[in-house]
């Protein structure tokens, strides 16, 4: 695997390339971000697989924890090289942002003001902006990206469709633990006490998975009901919840009855905190 830290670079070592993958990350990765490198390589078709590790300033609020993400960036370059990748593009802010970015690409506010919006303003506009740029640099014919990350994944799907962008969106499913809980870059903020209570997240996403497939809930109230239920069953183990709800899978809005006869085009998200550390997760229906 190739390391490569500058843009001119980069474009030079994929300029001869027909078909180019691409998995941007933030580092410091772990199986999940490595089982969406090889869906790249199992999809490559001999060309070349691309990842790049760039913590994103502009995603964080000012508040969060952009200081204290780990850095971890010769065990990632083992592991990507592992998994297949051919290049590793590894820019510096300097590099990425070598005068302040102030043209920024602003999603819609009915799909990126709700949910991780609501609790993190400003996230998918930094989201969307990076991801632009990383686009540019890299010129991906196709982008893998987690459905752990379902809203962005969203917001960003969105994106490449309204500017028409000629990249092909793959989504990786979601990496569990044998306990179920969503491999994060975050698990390693909690406690091993903590640690042991975090896959009470996706018990609970689960159990309104069922209701939701046995036909139990035929009106937004009896939806409502059950999503407050579970927020207190959260609350009363120590989380402290932002949101767990039911929203149709083609939008992010609210099911209405009629969407609830059809649990297939639903999906279940929450993002909750638990001691310090803020965890989400979600799960079709």
């Amino acid at each position: 695997m190739q390391v490569i830290p500058n843009i001119s670079d980069l474009r030079q070592a994929l300029q001869a390339s027909p078909r180019t993958l691409f998995v941007p990350t933030m580092g410091n990765l772990h199986e999940g971000h490595l089982n969406l490198v090889r869906q790249a390589v199992a999809a490559a078709n001999g060309g070349p697989v691309v990842a790049s590790i760039f913590i994103n300033r502009l995603q964080f609020g000012p508040n969060e924890d952009f200081d204290r993400y780990p850095r971890t960036f010769e065990r990632d370059c083992e592991m990507l090289a592992g998994a297949g990748c051919d290049y590793l593009f590894a820019p510096d802010e300097a590099e990425l942002y070598p005068q302040p970015q102030v043209f920024k690409v602003q999603p819609p506010a009915e799909l990126a003001d709700i949910l991780e919006g609501q609790f993190r303003p400003g996230f998918f506009t930094g989201v969307c902006t990076v991801v632009m740029k990383l686009f540019q640099c890299v010129q991906p014919d196709v982008a893998v990206f987690g459905k752990k990350d379902y809203q962005q994944l969203m917001v960003l799907r969105q994106m490449v469709r309204q500017f028409a962008l000629p990249v092909e969106m793959l989504a990786g499913e979601t990496t569990r633990a044998d306990d179920g809980l969503a491999l994060s870059s975050r698990n390693g903020y909690l406690s091993a006490a903590e640690r042991a209570e975090a896959p009470e997240l996706n018990r609970l996403l689960r159990h309104i998975q069922s209701a939701l497939r046995s036909g139990a809930l035929n009106s937004e109230a009896a939806v409502q009901q059950l999503e407050l239920q579970a927020q207190a069953a959260l609350a009363a183990h120590g989380w402290a919840p932002d949101y767990i709800c039911v929203r149709r899978r083609v939008d992010l809005q609210e099911p209405s009855a009629q969407d609830l006869t059809q649990p297939d085009e639903l999906v279940v998200l929450a993002a909750a905190r638990l001691g310090s550390t803020r965890l989400i997760d979600n799960i079709e229906v």
